[in-house]
């Protein structure tokens, strides 16, 4: 598009409350506008009564194909998308001494100016601007309307229905059950006498999903006539007990994996994948992948604190051409450019080094990014423990509730198709690391002091995958009404299977809650009472005064239907490649080292903070001029001590082609 003559960006803030016209230049000149670099203009139209976007002209043209004028286009979050800005920006407000004020919201205006045709201006929103699973182009029928939720306890009627009508409850309500599991809840509601509501079913699907229980691992598996009776506890969880090193503290039970790191203190790591979201939305599933890593060690024992973050990524190719891309799927280098700028920023903001990490590029990899995030932590020998205690107090701490990361979990047992943006949106979330880091912060305060029993954290399933595990051997009492939502209008079910990130769980005895709630109010973070751990091995869950939910947690985390599938696997044959044999071989080096794999990566290391917290020892990037790619990385968490802590990483899948086994055992011996 070689029309375009010149770009301006606007930065939109939409702020609702009972505010002076000085009290808006005050916002402007003290918080908003840097009075070296921008000018700011202003309106105060409608912000006592309601919120409004300003209005944008028509991004498209009416009345001509070419318009030589400024284009105006401008962006806004969708309704229900978190707006990561919104928080820091009332605390500012706040700490100017205004009160008065209810939301904030931003948009981005682009002023386009050249010979820019309607078609060449919806080519540039769709492929740089926006992404429609979290953001619109505004017009005046854009405008949000805050609409209340008026209580209706929905029943699903499923003892009625034939194997055809169960797969069709599944597949509308994205609940991805199969048909055996679909079968197995008729039959329990059968023995009830009685249809689910909607929420127990959505709590079934959360917790029977592949994200939370891992269940094609835990399955059975027929392979050359043999069935292996749960692939993980096979083979690693096997080889782990048999070698039963001294040295393995808690492995395969907690959120993450914790061993032995010195007299005082034990190490604590945890990778995850967060493939789906990241194709998607690339910034906010990056963003919130490594988000959700460092949850769970918080969420580890007691409590660990994060000291360093990896990552590991592969895309597909950067310059893929257009006409190489299937339908549905965002471009790579779109991709890469979002992941590596979420998972940027989260730890940055964090204040958490990111300091390993790899980057491999395949055109396999179109369809569905590989991003895998990972945090290191570290946790006082006596705090790896925790138990939950009937009579506790179920408190939810850190980011309020709403719509964002609906289905999320079940999303994961999904199969990535061109329509996945449209009926998955909701899967997708926007983080608040701001908000994590000082949850983060009040809550290795309130371990130190002994302040609670138990805790985990909100992520895939949400509310009803972080109570239903913690009270998976006693049993929950949860009244939804409690719970601090981001917005009106959200129903019960919304409340409990949401993922909006940045909130964990505690079990906190009766004693105890009144100090703990004291100190996350002194710390500016939000700790809510919304129910209680019992002794009945119930799930019970109470909306304006009447059950919504009462299921049985014995059938909830054991009556899952076992996978079976049939393996099938045929070593490939290939024949060796003839190689010539020049006499230069300058040609071939220079090939080599201008693949994507293999070429610098400093561009994506030096966006990430790797000298934070001070324990950086060997740095990711090493050699006289501090630009060659060293092979892992050593940090020091404690500063009066030399006892460090290396990480690296092996990676090639290229070799699984030829055989998987050894391609693990070739990532093994890289990283070691």
């Amino acid at each position: 598009m070689k029309g375009v003559e010149s770009v301006s960006i606007i930065q939109v803030y939409m702020i609702e409350g009972h505010i002076k016209e000085p009290q808006i230049r005050q916002i402007c000149e003290s918080l908003l506008a840097d009075g070296v670099t921008q000018e700011y203009t202003y309106s105060n139209e409608g912000l006592v009564d309601q919120p409004q976007y300003p209005l944008a002209p028509p991004p498209f043209s009416s009345h001509s194909t070419v318009s030589h004028g400024p284009r105006v286009i401008e962006v806004a979050y969708n309704p229900g998308v978190m707006d990561p800005v919104e928080e820091s920006v009332k605390k500012g407000i706040r700490d100017l001494g205004i009160a008065e004020i209810h939301s904030v919201k931003t948009a981005r205006k682009y002023l386009i100016s050249g010979a820019v045709s309607d078609q060449e201006l919806e080519t540039i929103c769709d492929k740089l601007l926006v992404n429609k699973l979290i953001q619109h182009v505004v017009t005046e029928e854009t405008r949000p309307i805050s609409r209340g939720y008026d209580f209706n306890l929905v029943h699903v009627d499923i003892l009625g229905a034939d194997e055809a009508e169960l797969m069709r409850i599944s597949t509308d309500g994205q609940l991805f059950l199969n048909i055996k599991e679909m079968l197995e809840i008729k039959r329990y509601f059968t023995g009830l006498g009685r249809n689910p509501t909607d929420v127990e079913l959505e709590t079934l699907a959360q917790t029977w999903s592949e994200h939370c229980v891992h269940k094609t691992f835990k399955g059975l598996i027929e392979y050359k006539g043999r069935v292996i009776d749960n692939l993980m506890k096979s083979t690693i969880f096997r080889v782990t007990e048999e070698l039963e090193k001294p040295w393995c503290v808690s492995v395969f039970k907690d959120n993450a994996g914790i061993i032995r790191f010195d007299d005082n203190y034990n190490v604590c790591f945890k990778v995850e994948t967060h493939n789906h979201p990241s194709a998607l939305e690339p910034y906010g599933g990056a963003g919130t992948g490594i988000g959700g890593v460092i949850r769970d060690l918080l969420g580890t024992g007691l409590g660990a604190k994060p000291i360093l973050n990896t990552d590991v990524f592969c895309f597909a190719p950067p310059d893929l051409p257009y006409d190489k891309l299937p339908k549905g799927m965002l471009h790579p280098k779109r991709i890469m450019k979002g992941v590596v700028a979420g998972v940027r920023d989260y730890g940055n903001r964090m204040g958490i080094p990111t300091s390993n990490g790899a980057v491999i590029f395949d055109e396999r990899y179109v369809g569905n990014p590989l991003v895998y995030c990972g945090t290191v932590g570290v946790i006082p020998k006596d705090k790896c423990d925790k138990e939950v205690r009937p009579g506790d107090l179920i408190v939810l701490v850190g980011g309020r509730t709403g719509r964002d990361g609906i289905h999320g979990a079940t999303f994961s047992s999904a199969e990535l198709t061109e329509e996945s943006e449209a009926i998955s949106s909701g899967a997708v979330q926007i983080g608040n690391p701001i908000a994590e880091k000082k949850m983060a912060d009040t809550l290795l305060q309130a371990r130190d002091r002994g302040l609670y029993h138990a805790i985990t954290d909100c992520g895939g399933g949400g509310l009803s995958s972080a109570v239903g595990e913690m009270g998976r051997d006693t049993g929950a009492k949860v009244d939804l009404d409690k719970v601090p939502l981001k917005y009106e209008g959200l129903t019960y079910t919304e409340i409990w299977i949401s993922e909006s990130q940045e909130r964990m769980i505690l079990s906190v005895p009766r004693g105890n809650i009144r100090q703990l709630l004291d100190l996350f109010e002194r710390e500016d973070v939000e700790a809510t009472v919304i129910g209680e751990f019992t002794d009945q091995g119930r799930l019970h869950l109470m909306y304006k005064g009447q059950t919504v939910a009462d299921l049985d947690m014995n059938f909830l985390h054991h009556g899952l239907p076992r996978v079976e599938k049939k393996a099938t696997w045929r070593k490939p044959r290939f024949n060796e490649p003839s190689l010539p044999d020049p006499e230069d071989l300058t040609p071939w080096l220079s090939k080599v080292l201008s693949s994507w794999t293999i070429c610098s990566k400093e561009w994506i290391i030096r966006q990430y903070d790797h000298e934070v917290q001070g324990g950086s020892v060997m740095k990711p990037l090493v050699g006289s001029n501090n630009d060659g790619p060293g092979d892992a990385c050593i940090v020091r968490p404690f500063l009066d001590s030399n006892k460090g802590i290396i990480v690296s990483n092996g990676i090639n899948p290229r070799y699984g082609l030829i055989d998987p086994y050894w391609m693990a055992a070739s990532a093994i011996d890289e990283a070691l």
